[in-house]
């Protein structure tokens, strides 16, 4: 076992792109989302729906994908007693202040002491696919595209990609 972590690396960074082919459109784009607070859950329905506007696919589906492993992306309620609750959800679950071996020099050259993050995000998830009707994303009446910064304050990036009909 390694104390560093394994690097993932592209040989061009990702770039928006569009392609079509008859009536097939895949298009695709980052969306940056900035955080203020260590963990903070942020509402990006509204952006993600214009984007879906924009895209040009009228039906298929809608892509996002969290570019870190500390940054999750989930559909839930936009309501902050609820937001309240997610936040002491995770806390009790995946205390920060534990013991992790990610967290220790002994096992690990983190110097973030983030496992709790980590471990959060994979509880969360790092990505949804949701359903693009008449040119607009798919949700029901309470539901919400949630971004959950788990080891914050950062800059984090989503990637979207957006297939089906124009």
């Amino acid at each position: 076992m390694t104390k560093s972590p394994t690097v993932t690396a592209r040989i061009t960074p990702v770039a928006g792109f569009s392609a079509a082919a008859g009536g097939f459109l895949v298009h695709a784009e980052t969306l940056v989302v900035e955080t203020g607070q260590r963990v903070e859950l942020v509402d990006v329905t509204d952006r993600i729906m214009e984007l879906t506007r924009t895209s040009g696919v009228r039906e298929g589906l809608v892509n996002l994908w969290s570019l870190h492993t500390t940054c999750a992306v989930f559909i839930n309620e936009a309501q902050q007693a609820l937001h309240a609750d997610i936040k002491r959800f995770l806390e009790e679950t995946v205390a920060r202040e534990a013991t992790w071996m990610h967290n220790d020099p002994a096992h690990s050259d983190c110097e973030r002491g983030n496992a709790d993050a980590h471990l959060r995000a994979m509880l969360l998830g790092h990505s949804l696919t949701l359903q693009i009707g008449a040119g607009d994303v798919v949700l029901g009446q309470w539901q919400r595209i949630l971004v959950g910064e788990l080891d914050g304050p950062r800059s984090r990036s989503l990637r979207l990609q957006f297939m089906g009909i124009a």
